[in-house]
């Protein structure tokens, strides 16, 4: 098994050492800038921006430059290059993410409390993977493990950061169009540069469109499960003098796609006659005031407001009126249309206090928070006799603090604590009203050195923690309507530094996680008043007793000569459930009082390995090719059934000619057009021509697309 999963690593090490070798000749005559490097990045999400090799923390940070000849418009499109991470879709994106085999996979009518926080630019847009586009990127940083101190509730698992372009000093921007099978076509452009002495701005546009990977055989489209969004954002920074700055953020988001995404033969051919949708309209801002109070001393305030508006609807019968008139089916067909349309409000304060950090004595941050997030929900089934509404409220206040402590020379030991308040408000239509609140409290001990080579090393201690919530539908049994806050404890000894003449880039990190009252979905299938068929499928949220993670992150960038990129990233992890006996699973027997006993099973979407390697060679004058094999381990889709999306591998080509200002590309992505699954179900029977046994559906990623693509610098 374990030769199996890592022979086309070994392959593919030794491919791209025979190119290396290869290309080596075309040695240009002065190393470029053309060639990406780890050395300048700044990891902004922290208390203080620090440079990627230089804070604790296993931390992945995905450039511009890659993300965009990975030709990539949304976040899904380059997660996998960040080791032990993974996303699930069930939407017309991956917008659903993991981190060390934490996180949420779906959301239908319960509020879900998220396990890895998302910003953007500054606004919290927690639960809103869809918004994550990548127009104007300038970096997404991936920080893994319990970021308690630094963010709380929404972040036990890790945090995400994207981080727009900001204004530049001199008037630059840039046009991109992409052109790409299956109807393909994607626009991006950005302007900025300064406004007086004092100020500047950055504003951009990006479009992408295509029909998708879905053949509606019923309706004859094949552009049920299209993408259609549109993104707008500005930038604007203000600097009258050296002791004040202000910047403003806007984000606009309009998002019209389609969702056809399962089929009731497996394929990518659908048979449904109400094809879904998949929306979001949304508009956000931010703004980050800092001033210097003391020559020591400087206090910064920021504050961001969010509105979005989501519609998600899909043939819950995955089929047509008819179907049994045209096939032998063994049981009676019905028809059903699922749709939830969901309002959400944030706002947020976070004031704090930074000082100076002195070689010679503590550095400390000081800070109190508040966020208050309203959520409504509108769900229309053909089943149910009336609209089913909700409303679900939160405010939480958080004070934290953190101290650098110099122990001694090349020493460092670094504490942090914060302490979160959090009520929520509980009401429906149904007439359950709820009114949890609780106490929670996170933070983190890491201990540094610094060699005299200049490699860091670390131990680190975390700890995060994950709000409790409430299980709307009331066919889930009273007594787990309301389910408990979990905690999760990590452990971490890693290593960042370079190696050989400063020209490879390592990073590394061994972890262990303990997870407490662990929250999973869990599922009932329950039949309908006047129908034939199981078809209400009731997810609820329970707290299986506890679960545990471990393994290997590691990370390189190796500028093997002035014409060759060598990177890559390798992720390990083991995982399982402590004590969980689950009534939801398929072979389970509640009428028996019989549960499925999952102790020692792993954990969802974790899958043991992942992988990725590749290489950017500069051929000759003007032209480069970046190659990129990627793969991950098959993982369990779910706690509540035994189905498993299959390890999956992929390779990617670019292949790029830059004269001036321009540069003209032809691409390929998933060129060996593999299946890659990236939602499931298994206790789910929805075929009347098989009688509604229970059996596996899957959704698949997108197949083997090939594009051009030309882009203007100034």
């Amino acid at each position: 098994m374990k030769q199996q999963c890592f022979a086309p690593v070994g392959l593919a090490a030794i491919c791209l050492s025979f190119l290396v070798a290869s290309f080596a000749w075309a040695v240009v005559e002065d190393e470029d800038d053309w060639l990406e490097t780890d050395e300048r990045i700044l990891v902004t999400a922290a208390f203080r921006p620090a440079g990627l090799f230089d804070s604790a923390g296993s931390v992945s940070v995905i450039t511009a430059e890659t993300a965009s000849q990975r030709q990539a418009s949304h976040l899904e499109s380059v997660l996998n290059l960040a080791p032990n991470v993974n996303f699930a879709a069930g939407a017309s994106r991956g917008q659903f993410f993991q981190i060390r085999g934490v996180g949420e996979r779906s959301q239908f009518v319960d509020p879900i409390n998220p396990s890895v926080g998302l910003i953007i630019d500054g606004i919290d847009m927690t639960g809103l993977g869809g918004a994550a586009t990548l127009v104007d990127l300038a970096q997404v940083e991936v920080l893994r493990g319990p970021q308690g101190t630094l963010m709380g509730a929404n972040a036990m698992a890790g945090l995400i950061n994207l981080v727009s372009a900001g204004p530049s000093s001199t008037v630059s921007g840039f046009g991109e169009a992409r052109l790409g099978q299956r109807g393909l076509r994607e626009v991006q452009a950005a302007v900025g540069g300064p406004v007086g002495d004092q100020a500047g701005f950055r504003l951009a546009y990006g479009s992408a469109s295509s029909d998708g990977a879905q053949r509606n055989s019923f309706l004859g489209r094949d552009d049920t499960a299209r993408i259609d969004e549109q993104t707008l954002r500005g930038r604007l920074s203000w600097q009258p003098n050296a002791r004040f700055s202000l910047e403003l953020v806007g984000l606009a988001l309009d998002i019209d796609n389609g969702y056809d995404g399962f089929s009731l033969d497996n394929t990518r051919t659908t048979l449904s006659d109400e094809p879904g949708h998949d929306r979001q309209d949304t508009l956000a801002g931010a703004a980050s005031l800092r001033w210097q109070a003391f020559s020591d001393l400087d206090l910064e305030l920021s504050l961001s407001r969010l509105s979005a508006d989501l519609e998600y609807g899909f043939d819950a019968d995955w089929a047509f009126v008819g179907l049994c008139e045209v096939f032998v089916c063994l049981a009676p067909g019905y028809s059903a249309f699922d749709n939830y349309q969901r309002s959400q409000n944030n706002s947020t304060i976070d004031l704090r206090a930074v000082s100076a950090r002195p070689a010679d004595r503590p550095a400390w941050v000081l800070g109190v928070y508040y966020r208050d997030q309203s959520q409504f929900l509108r769900r229309e089934f053909t089943f149910l006799p009336a609209p089913f509404e909700r409303d679900f409220d939160t405010d939480n206040r958080a004070v934290y603090g953190q101290v650098d402590w110099p122990l001694a020379e090349r020493w460092n030991l670094q504490t942090g604590l914060r302490y979160e308040r959090r009520r929520a408000r509980y009401s429906d239509s149904d007439g359950a009203a709820f009114r949890p609140s609780e106490n929670m409290w996170g933070g983190r001990l890491a201990l540094e050195h610094r060699s005299n080579s200049g490699q860091l090393f670390y131990g680190l201690v975390s700890r995060g923690y994950k709000a409790g919530g409430v299980n709307s539908n009331s066919a889930v049994p009273e007594n787990l309507r309301q389910f408990d806050t979990e905690t999760l404890l990590n452990v971490e000894l890693g290593t960042k530094g370079r190696l050989l003449d400063d020209r490879l880039d390592l990073r590394a990190a061994l972890f262990w996680q303990d997870r407490q009252s662990l929250q999973t979905q869990q599922a009932l299938l329950l039949p309908q008043v006047g129908a034939d068929c199981p078809c209400e499928f009731v997810q609820y949220t329970a707290n299986a007793t506890a679960g545990q993670s471990w393994g290997l992150e590691s990370e390189l960038n190796w500028r093997a000569a002035a014409n060759v990129q060598v990177f890559g990233s390798l992720g390990l992890m083991r995982s399982r459930f402590d004590g969980f006996e689950n009534f939801s699973h398929v072979d389970a027997d509640p009428a028996n009082g019989l549960p499925f006993d999952m102790d020692g099973r792993a954990l969802p979407h974790a899958p043991e390995t992942m992988f990725a390697i590749g290489g950017l060679w500069r051929l000759a004058a003007g032209w480069t090719l970046r190659a990129e094999y990627e793969g991950k381990d098959a993982f369990f889709f779910s706690s509540r059934h035994e189905v498993r999306a299959p390890s999956s591998r992929q390779l990617h080509a670019r292949l790029a000619y830059q004269a001036g200002s321009w540069e003209l590309a032809a691409w390929g992505r998933n060129l060996t057009n593999e299946e890659v699954q990236v939602r499931g179900f298994g206790a789910f029977g929805n075929d009347p021509r098989k009688g509604y046994i229970v059996e596996p559906y899957v959704q698949f990623a997108e197949p083997r697309t090939l594009g051009i693509s030309a882009r203007y610098d100034f």
